[in-house]
């Protein structure tokens, strides 16, 4: 099992040293990623699912907080938990994750990406909200074909993007392209995770039924595509406080990942509950054996 933490600037701050410090301290208990969400836009009345969101919550752009964090630590690997691809144009998108994958010397291999669930952040962008999954599917294929391709150039023509000779370097720090997970809470979530993915991370209130079906769902389609299901990773939230017994369950479930956050908005309570889980697990013992 891997240990992931997150970093919430709507509940933590915004203040540079504070995220600094906790991705330190992070990466010096143990833990093998830094996670960050997104909003690219927020307004009044704002719905994810049952909550209104405040639109004066501070999200960081996750990319640039994740270039900013890599140049101050040594080990963690970054992600995004989950990025909106949609809301991205994939060729720019594919040039910044390569950059901060080279200044990192090979550190953002967690994008998670999911579609978005705010017509209004979508229309802002000037983004279909009922296209964004196909948008997204077609995403995930123009990245991995610039991060692949060579001096000669490659072409795509797609729904949404289109392209000839299209030459992108540098590329990715040792890989022929960066993993892709998909996040999401619905079964075609799981299937673009079985179809494209390189790991599943469902979030949402789904019961345990619904979590089988979707994991189920997400290896039989990527047999169906002809993948190894075996190599899909499976990442599901935590919580501070859970016990090894939870844990177990998780790892009987397949989650090969589980990510967790600080309740304590202060950061010496936050270090005391980073650490304090990082013993519980021994994640340093794990690190280095």
């Amino acid at each position: 099992m891997k240990f992931a933490v997150s970093y919430s600037t709507p509940y933590y701050g915004v203040d540079p040293d504070k995220i600094v410090a906790y991705a330190q301290h992070a990466e010096d208990c143990g833990f093998e990623s830094l996670y960050l969400p997104e909003h690219i836009a927020l307004y009044p009345g704002a719905m994810a699912g049952r909550f209104e969101l405040p639109p004066s919550l501070p999200y960081f752009d996750p990319l640039d907080c994740l270039s900013f964090v890599a140049a101050a630590t040594r080990r963690i690997l970054l992600g995004t938990g989950v990025l909106l691809l949609p809301y991205h144009h994939p060729v720019v998108l594919a040039k910044r994750l390569a950059t901060i994958d080279v200044l990192s010397k090979g550190r953002m291999r967690l994008l998670t990406v999911g579609l978005g669930t705010l017509p209004g952040e979508a229309r802002a962008v000037g983004v279909d909200f009922s296209t964004r999954g196909r948008r997204a599917d077609e995403a995930i294929d123009v990245m991995r074909l610039l991060w692949a391709g060579g001096e000669d150039g490659v072409s795509f023509a797609g729904e949404f993007f289109t392209f000839d000779d299209l030459c992108q370097f540098p590329k990715p720090h040792g890989v022929t392209h960066l993993p892709i997970h998909i996040g999401g809470s619905s079964r075609a979530a799981a299937r673009r995770a079985g179809r494209r993915g390189d790991g599943y991370f469902p979030g949402g209130a789904l019961d345990p039924n619904e979590r089988a079906t979707q994991m189920d769902l997400a290896r039989s389609t990527a047999v169906e595509a002809g993948r190894s299901p075996e190599t899909l990773e499976y990442t599901r939230w935590g919580s501070i406080d859970m016990t090894v017994d939870q844990v177990e369950d998780l790892a009987a479930q397949g989650v090969t990942r589980i990510v967790i956050g600080a309740t304590a908005a202060e950061p010496d309570q936050q270090r005391e509950e980073l650490s304090a889980f990082a013993q519980r697990f021994a994640l340093l013992e794990h690190l280095t054996s």
